[in-house]
């Protein structure tokens, strides 16, 4: 049973090397990290420059509406560049299973973004030595972050199988992404009687409750399953182009 699951593990892993590789191959993830490097980097400058304040949480924030921007531009390419190029059917060939391809590529596309999120560890560092940083709830925030990569990820990569444009890629994933993230502010405007539905569809709630410190199962659990929901999904999709 082990050597079973080995086996499969060495082919997931075969993928994501080949897909994180392909990464630094691209002058646009270059230009992406660095955007959001310069983006992140003004943010957290402002309020500890101009305001006085040593605090993560404008950045924080923040970091949920750039997702809208960034994870989509990372995951355009996961499936979209493969099948205009042709090279979907080459991959097909190979004695590796559809969901050994998704996973992998999914992985390589979360790695990478999270590679930009620690680059900004430098932040928090900085907030230690020249201020007072609660360093349990600024865990609690990267730990928020990293399950909204997970979620945006995993509707990048589906916008990425439904066409061979990657533009229309990345329109689709952050069309879906912003409907997420756009919902939860609805609650003003919505029948009292929707407001909880609408609350627990929207991102909101759920990652504010982890920033802040409180790890419930409930948030953990709605990251999980939209994840799951669009990676299911796009290996559905997947399939039927076969």
């Amino acid at each position: 049973m082990d050597i079973f699951y080995k086996k499969y593990i060495e082919k997931i892993i075969i993928i994501f090397k080949k897909e994180f590789r392909s990464y630094f191959n691209s002058l646009i993830a270059y230009i992406v990290l660095v955007v959001f490097l310069l983006i992140t980097g003004y943010f957290f400058a402002v309020p500890l420059f101009i305001i006085n304040q040593a605090t993560l949480r404008h950045l924080v924030n923040l970091l949920p509406l750039m997702f809208l921007f960034f994870i989509p531009a990372i995951t355009m390419r996961l499936f979209s560049e493969e099948i205009k190029v042709g090279t979907i059917e080459i991959l097909l060939t190979q004695p590796v299973n559809d969901y050994e391809i998704l996973i992998g590529k999914y992985i390589a596309g979360v790695v990478f973004i999270s590679v930009g999120i620690l680059a900004t560890f430098f932040y928090p560092i900085t907030l230690i030595f020249i201020g007072k940083l609660d360093i349990g709830q600024t865990i609690a925030q990267y730990i928020g972050l990293f399950f909204l990569i997970i979620m945006f990820s995993s509707i990048g990569i589906f916008g990425s199988i439904l066409t061979k444009n990657q533009i229309v890629a990345f329109i689709i994933s952050f069309v879906i992404c912003f409907a997420f993230f756009i919902i939860g502010k609805l609650n003003m405007l919505v029948p009292p009687v929707f407001v909880k539905l609408v609350d627990f569809i929207g991102i909101d709630s759920h990652f504010e409750n982890i920033t802040r410190g409180v790890i419930d199962t409930r948030d953990i659990i709605y990251f999980l399953s939209i994840a799951g929901l669009f990676l299911i999904s796009t290996l559905a999709i997947f399939r039927s182009r076969k």
